[in-house]
């Protein structure tokens, strides 16, 4: 069965959604960041099948989150690396992370927690304002047609009365 394709809908989410897939490409990433490097590390971290983890790291270094970059050459082996396009990802993954505590976690409370560096403190994701620095939640923040959205389905009524201001 193919699944449907959310690449060129006007819509982020769907964009990432899309380039995502499924739920082990998150986890790769969350390995990544938790400073995994290696196939067989990867593979053994995540209890993933090989063809699996490798169709995974492929798509990751063709949309450009990862590199390859070689550490041996009799057999070529590789490192998979963060890019600044994968590194940006962290935002999301310490967003769902924040999320899972908040809802999932057990009564021991969470399996992870962040220590920032800057400020030797454990902490946890926050969305705020890009321009206030306030908090944005679902109560006090309402999408907009962004300078992206086609033109010919901005001009429907429904899409018009759903970002009206």
């Amino acid at each position: 069965m193919r699944r449907t394709s959310f690449a060129n809908w006007p819509c982020s989410i769907a964009r990432t959604m899309d380039l995502l897939g499924d739920w082990w490409t998150p986890l790769v990433l969350r390995e990544a960041f938790y400073g995994i490097k290696r196939f067989d590390v990867f593979q053994e971290e995540l209890g993933i099948a090989r063809n699996t983890l490798a169709d995974r790291l492929r798509r990751l270094v063709d949309e450009g989150l990862m590199e390859k970059r070689a550490y041996q050459q009799e057999p070529v082996r590789y490192d998979y690396v963060l890019t600044d396009m994968g590194r940006d990802f962290f935002g999301v993954l310490a967003a769902m992370n924040r999320w899972g505590d908040r809802w999932l976690a057990e009564e021991a409370g969470p399996p992870v927690v962040f220590h920032h560096d800057r400020c030797g403190q454990e902490g946890h994701a926050e969305v705020v304002c890009s321009e206030c620095k306030e908090p944005m939640t679902a109560e006090n923040t309402r999408p907009r047609l962004g300078p992206g959205y086609p033109p010919r389905l901005a001009e429907r009524p429904d899409i018009k009365a759903r970002f009206a201001g």
